[in-house]
C-alpha cells in the first residue's frame, strides 16, 4: 500500500504533487532520482524488487531508495519510518547502509575522488564571484560570520 501512495504521489502520469513539489520534498529533481534508483538497482540486487517468505511483494526499490534520501537529506530518524514509510528501524538501517555503500561504489570514481588542478581553479572562480577568495578550504561557505545569528548558535 505505502509503494501505491508513493507512486501514485510522486512518479505516476498525473500524480498529486507536480515536479516542483518533488524538487522541494526530494531535494532533487525526479530526473536524478530516477537516475540513482536505475544506478543501485543494477549494481545491488537489495534495490530489485522480491517477494518475503510468505510470497508478499518486499519494499520496492522506490520505498527503499526514498526512505534513504530522507534520512540524508532531512536527518529523519530511523524510527520514524515505521509510522511514514511503514518500514522497521532495522529495515531501515539496513536499506540506508546499502544505499550509502551502493552510491559509494557507483559514484566513487566520478565524484569521490582528490580534486585536480582544474576542479580546484574552477572552483576558486566559483568562490571569488561569490565574494569569497581564495576559500578552497571552506568550499559551503560557513566560515563567514552572520552578525545576525541568534544567540543559541553563536
Amino acid at each position: 500500500m505505502m509503494h501505491v501512495n508513493l507512486m501514485n504521489n510522486y512518479f505516476n502520469p498525473n500524480s498529486v504533487y507536480t515536479e516542483e513539489d518533488f524538487r522541494r520534498h526530494f531535494r532533487m529533481r525526479c530526473y536524478v532520482f530516477e537516475r540513482l534508483l536505475r544506478d543501485v538497482q543494477q549494481v545491488n540486487p537489495y534495490f530489485q524488487q522480491k517477494r518475503d517468505r510468505a510470497s508478499y511483494p518486499d519494499f520496492s526499490p522506490h520505498q527503499k531508495v526514498t526512505v534513504s534520501l530522507r534520512m540524508i537529506a532531512y536527518g529523519s530518524p530511523a524510527d520514524s519510518m515505521d509510522e511514514t514509510h511503514d518500514m522497521s528501524e532495522s529495515t531501515f538501517l539496513d536499506t540506508l547502509q546499502q544505499f550509502c555503500d551502493t552510491i559509494i561504489q557507483v559514484y566513487k570514481d566520478e565524484y569521490f575522488r582528490e580534486p585536480n588542478q582544474e576542479d580546484l581553479n574552477r572552483l576558486l572562480r566559483k568562490v571569488e564571484d561569490c565574494g569569497f577568495p581564495s576559500m578552497i578550504g571552506s568550499l559551503d561557505r560557513m566560515h563567514w560570520d552572520w552578525k545576525n545569528c541568534p544567540t543559541g548558535w553563536q
